[in-house]
Order: structure tokens, then C-alpha cells, then sequence
């Protein structure tokens, strides 16, 4: 069973320029994260989009949506910014019903070195594999269904919406 990992940007993948302390986009960290990790999942890695996720738009939500159809895998992990994640989750799930779509996230860019990031993809990874179809968020060891969930911003953490 090989896993498609779309990889759309958010904190996951930001890098933090020394010189002017802002946090930047280069290139998705996604390969090295699974080799230090040492996943045996297979994966098809697919970079989407380096944005960060308040920038995202109607548009570019459609994209990952249309993608999440197009794949042939059916089981699949995205990357995501974890600001509006429930936001794109809310519009793949009414629209995807055979595959098994979970999203993931970090709330400290995996760059750092103390990052969430290698937990919350190694928990999508594993959600993935198991669940049921449908769209899902999984970050800090929980799921998510894509139509109960929040982000708490008071706390830094998702939790069910009701």
C-alpha cells in the first residue's frame, strides 16, 4: 500500500533566516524527516504548493482537492499549515468518499530540531494506514473527523469543535 504525500508548505517545512529572523520557504523536508524517522511505508511525495497556510486561497484549496481525486492512491497524507487546516479539511471532506485523506501539520518548524512535526507526520502516516475512508486531522496524537475539529489558539492545540 504506497501513501501519496501532498505537500502544500505551512510550518512543516519553513526555515528561519538568521540574518533578518524571518521564517522562509526552500524546499519541503518531508524526504529527510521520513529517513530520520525511518518510515517503511511507501510513499509517493507530490509538492503542491510552499505557502503558508493564511495565504492559502478558495483556489489553491481546490487544487489539493482535485489532486486528493486524481490520485490513484487511496490512501493519502497532506502537509499543511495548521492556521486554516480545518478550513481545507472541511472542503475535501463533503467531496471525498472512497479514500482515506488525513492532514497533518507542525506548530514549530521541524528546522528547529524540537519540532512536533517527525510526531504528527509519523501519527498521519499510521492514520492513514488504519482508518476508515473519510478526511481526518491528525496532530498531537489525536484524530480529528474533517467536519468536528479546531484549532485552540489559547492552547496551541486542535480539538473537537463541539
Amino acid at each position: 500500500m504506497t501513501i501519496k504525500l501532498l505537500i502544500t508548505g505551512g510550518t512543516f517545512d519553513k526555515e528561519y533566516n538568521e540574518l533578518n529572523g524571518e521564517l522562509f520557504f526552500r524546499a519541503t523536508h518531508l524526504q529527510e524527516m521520513l529517513k530520520l524517522g525511518r518510515s517503511r511505508v511507501p510513499v509517493k511525495v507530490k509538492t503542491l504548493m510552499m505557502i503558508d497556510s493564511l495565504v492559502m486561497t478558495a483556489a489553491h484549496r481546490r487544487r489539493i482537492l482535485a489532486e486528493c481525486l486524481a490520485a490513484r492512491e487511496k490512501r493519502i497524507v497532506i502537509t499543511h499549515g495548521t492556521d486554516t487546516m480545518p478550513e481545507t479539511a472541511r472542503l475535501l471532506g463533503p467531496g471525498i468518499k472512497d479514500k482515506t485523506v488525513v492532514l497533518t501539520g507542525a506548530m514549530i518548524p521541524y528546522k528547529f530540531g524540537s519540532s512536533d512535526g517527525m510526531f504528527n507526520l509519523g501519527s498521519a502516516l499510521s492514520f492513514a494506514q488504519t482508518l476508515p475512508p473519510g478526511v481526518y486531522i491528525a496532530m498531537n496524537g489525536r484524530c480529528f473527523n474533517w467536519d468536528n475539529v479546531r484549532k485552540n489558539k489559547t492552547k496551541g492545540e486542535f480539538e473537537e469543535a463541539r
